[in-house]
């Protein structure tokens, strides 16, 4: 439970950097010019179609901050404030990367493929104003970051386009779950209800899920990303990463989640089973999650980075460190390999089924 008792007030602090670790979110660069000349005419009418509800932006008046933050916070302290705070600021880079893709794209896509440098410019405008909207939020704990200066400071790593796709469709997909379920969640629960940020998670969610049906269409538009033998293997990789990577955020978040009346394993489970069906509409195949192992080894994978965690908050010398933390990483490295092996399911079959 948040604690009750008022703590006195501390002045704010602008953090110009974050913490880096494999969990981190990370800012990205892509083949500009082979974005540029990707070939939409396959999904060209539902592109213009979404670019029309884009423009009607019907979340512009939905991230108004209202009184409800007009409070002090400081009840919220210790371990908790700390995680919700760890959720803020992690959340609001994810967003801000975003941004900060989708605003290169445009910028150097226009007057080579207009269509595609509209829509992402806008996409664009949507993530900055998520970005903006957590920064707020993390200033009410004392807290902010410097956005400008991380844009300058952060280390830009490079995604070939195919793999831009494939990913940001699933970042924006299973950002549209997580954000559903603990808002539905917390209107059966309104007890768990600590912050107003909640209320604004339906309206999130939309924004999310109106973002990764663009991808879906930018992924069919090209058969080179559903219809050959690489692009089942590169699915299945995604998918997988993308679920690893939420399982082992959840679990370190785990405060975060118990303090909304979650349990984190349930929830973890929830969000890759409803992302995985998401993924059957673009991918050509999708995970076994229902195979006796896949969520065993999955949660296996959170409780090694724990002790991963846990050896690097001891501090030990370098080699003690590394001999500790090996065996965790080479587990996390050989589950990683056999949920790899696990057969996937053929979502081409069920084109027609699912919409």
């Amino acid at each position: 439970m948040v604690q009750t008792a008022p703590q006195p007030s501390s002045p704010s602090v602008v953090k110009q950097d974050v913490q880096e670790n494999i969990l981190t979110p990370r800012f990205y660069i892509t083949d500009f010019e082979k974005a540029a000349a990707l070939d939409l005419s396959a999904q060209a009418d539902g592109l213009e179609a979404m670019l029309a509800e884009m423009k009607a932006d019907y979340n512009r008046f939905h991230f108004v901050r209202d009184d409800a933050f007009e409070q002090s916070w400081d009840h919220i302290t210790g371990e908790e404030r700390e995680a919700f705070l760890d959720y803020l600021e992690r959340s609001c880079v994810s967003e801000f990367s975003g941004f900060l893709l989708f605003k290169e794209l445009s910028r150097r896509l226009k007057g080579k493929s207009p269509l595609l440098a509209e829509i992402f410019s806008l996409m664009a405008r949507d993530e900055a104003r998520h970005a903006g909207f957590l920064n707020k939020s993390m200033g009410d704990f004392k807290l902010s970051l410097d956005l400008g200066k991380l844009t300058k400071q952060r280390t830009y790593t490079f995604f070939p386009i195919e793999w831009v796709l494939y990913t940001v469709y699933l970042s924006e997909k299973i950002g549209y779950w997580r954000y559903i379920i603990i808002y539905r969640h917390l209107e059966q629960h309104p007890e768990h209800h600590f912050y107003p940020l909640f209320n604004y998670f339906e309206s999130w969610c939309q924004d999310e899920n109106r973002h990764g049906d663009i991808f879906k269409a930018l992924v069919r538009s090209q058969p080179q990303l559903w219809n050959t033998w690489k692009s089942r293997l590169w699915s299945r990789f995604f998918l997988l990463t993308v679920f690893v990577t939420h399982s082992l955020t959840v679990q370190e978040r785990h405060t975060f989640y118990e303090m909304l009346g979650l349990d984190p394993t349930d929830f973890d489970t929830e969000v890759i089973r409803k992302t995985n069906e998401t993924a059957a509409r673009a991918f050509p195949v999708y995970l076994n999650v229902d195979h006796p192992q896949f969520f065993p080894r999955l949660h296996r994978c959170s409780d090694r980075n724990l002790q991963l965690k846990a050896i690097d908050a001891a501090n030990p010398p370098k080699l003690l460190k590394w001999l500790r933390k090996a065996p965790h990483l080479l587990g996390i490295i050989g589950d990683f390999l056999r949920l790899y092996l696990i057969a996937p399911l053929n979502a081409e079959h069920l084109r027609d089924e699912i919409h």
